[in-house]
């Protein structure tokens, strides 16, 4: 039987066993859950409100790019707040504007105020989640718990959170053909209103536990930052210490802690690669199923696979983690990551394109993991919300270029079918794109690991209860 001090299990519960950061956890699955509701609910709204069929047909996608557009232009202004000002005060207000813009797009009941309030509502998000991945690492007792604590927040986000906006998306617009209650006394806009409405709720619950229940969030380490050999490492925490830096010193002090940090350096660069070949494959992934000649089931099973492959790696890289230190994980998780893709580019097969993407997706989710463990245990308090945010910010911006450059990629090789060992499939442009994008995470993966390996790195001694590094782990 697994030592419950050191099994993956032992380890959650020993996190859980903190009283804030099972709050935290708690609020994080409240905002989460109207998070995933929210979305589907306003796609679905605008879809019923919609005044013609191109803008019925044009709902969810106008809303999805709502919600993806203020990543890409607030991110670094959610990470200046988060290291300026009262990070609890920040999460409370962001909840607070969170559902009241939701309750004013019920009120409203305009088509268009819908992908309006859907922007508002993620520039809110854009400013809470910085606050909120910045301050989680102080609620822990020691940087080892940080992984442990990553991978309840991944579970809580991408996995409970999803099946519980999603079940109560579904219960609450069924209700009407399920409890037949005729559509002269509430019909489908109605009932999804009311989704919307509980997604507010769930906001306005986030907020009141934070407010009353969550002061650790306030929390900032007491300690002087210990001198490194590079000035620009202690850039932000000096400006922060002298009394309120304004936005541009902050912004020039994190470009300079970044140049001048080969860890947070190294692991920027990585990320980017890998989410440049992320992008390429979500892009090119439903005409690469097609020339499978599996039709849209196929698509299908190669997203089920990934996100299976994407579990099992948030949950195995625990053990790998605990005989190599986070850097050699990190970087052989996209090493491996960008040559898992060649077998993809090369299949013949659904089978075997489905074992391939699912190793593909362990090795994402043990790089993902791996890098927000990173940024969580080994970068200071006064530089961590805006490292986190540009971690947020580049993986919306890297993937999403990505996604929208991939298909033209793919148009540029012409179609050919191909019959080989009695098997059929069609090489376009696809598999060029996918393999080209293996190549990329492979080769960024060694120049990122490089750049991580070097003596110079952020010192775990700068965070809150740091421990020296453990000298078990193979450097």
């Amino acid at each position: 039987m697994p030592d419950p001090r050191t099994s993956t299990i032992g380890r959650a519960r020993q996190v859980l066993a903190l009283r804030p950061f099972r709050r935290l956890w708690m609020v994080t699955g409240f905002c989460s859950s109207a998070d995933w509701l929210s979305l589907l609910a306003l796609a679905a709204l605008a879809g019923l409100l919609a005044s013609s069929e191109t803008g019925a047909n044009a709902a969810f996608s106008s809303v999805l790019f709502a919600n993806l557009l203020p990543g890409l232009l607030f991110a670094p202004i959610g990470g200046l707040l988060a290291d300026r000002f009262n990070r609890r005060v920040i999460m409370v207000v962001a909840d607070l504007v969170r559902a009241g813009l939701l309750l004013s797009i019920v009120l409203v009941g305009s088509y268009w105020w819908i992908f309006a309030g859907t922007f508002l509502v993620q520039a809110a998000t854009i400013m809470w989640i910085p606050s909120k991945d910045a301050a989680l690492p102080n609620l822990l007792r020691r940087p080892a718990q940080m992984e442990s604590a990553t991978q309840l927040g991944l579970v809580m986000t991408y996995g409970v959170a999803v099946l519980v906006g999603g079940g109560l998306f579904t219960l609450i617009t069924g209700a009407g053909t399920t409890l037949g209650v005729p559509p002269e006394v509430l019909d489908a806009v109605g009932l999804t209103k009311i989704a919307v409405v509980l997604a507010a709720l769930l906001y306005l619950t986030s907020a009141m536990i934070i407010a009353t229940a969550l002061p650790e969030l306030s929390q900032r380490p007491a300690q002087a930052v210990p001198e490194h050999d590079d000035p620009a490492n202690t850039a932000g925490t000096q400006t922060a210490a002298a009394g309120g830096p304004n936005a541009v010193r902050m912004l020039r002090d994190s470009a300079a802690y970044i140049r001048g940090t080969p860890l947070v350096r190294g692991l920027l660069v990585g990320m980017m690669g890998a989410f440049a070949a992320g992008g390429a494959i979500v892009g090119t992934a439903q005409t690469y199923a097609l020339s499978l000649l599996g039709g849209q089931a196929a698509f299908g099973l190669l997203l089920l696979s990934i996100f299976a492959g994407l579990v099992v790696g948030l949950v195995g890289v625990s053990r790998l983690a605990r005989r190599l230190s986070h850097e050699r994980v990190f970087g052989i998780a996209i090493v491996s990551a960008g040559i898992g893709l060649v077998p993809v580019a090369f299949s013949p097969h659904l089978a075997f394109s489905m074992l391939a993407v699912a190793l593909v997706g362990a090795c994402a989710g043990m790089a993902f993991l791996t890098g927000t463990t990173i940024i969580g245990s080994r970068v200071e308090d006064a530089m961590r919300g805006r490292i986190n945010a540009l971690y947020q910010s580049m993986l919306k911006v890297v993937a999403g270029c990505s996604v929208a450059v991939a298909p033209l990629l793919v148009t540029l090789v012409r179609p050919r079918t191909l019959t080989l060992w009695d098997t059929t499939m069609i090489i376009d442009g696809t598999r060029p794109v996918i393999l080209g994008g293996g190549i990329l995470a492979a080769v960024v993966g060694v120049i990122a690991y490089r750049q991580m390996s070097t003596p110079r790195q952020v010192a775990p001694e700068a965070v809150t209860g740091a421990d020296s590094p453990d000298p078990t782990r193979t450097p």
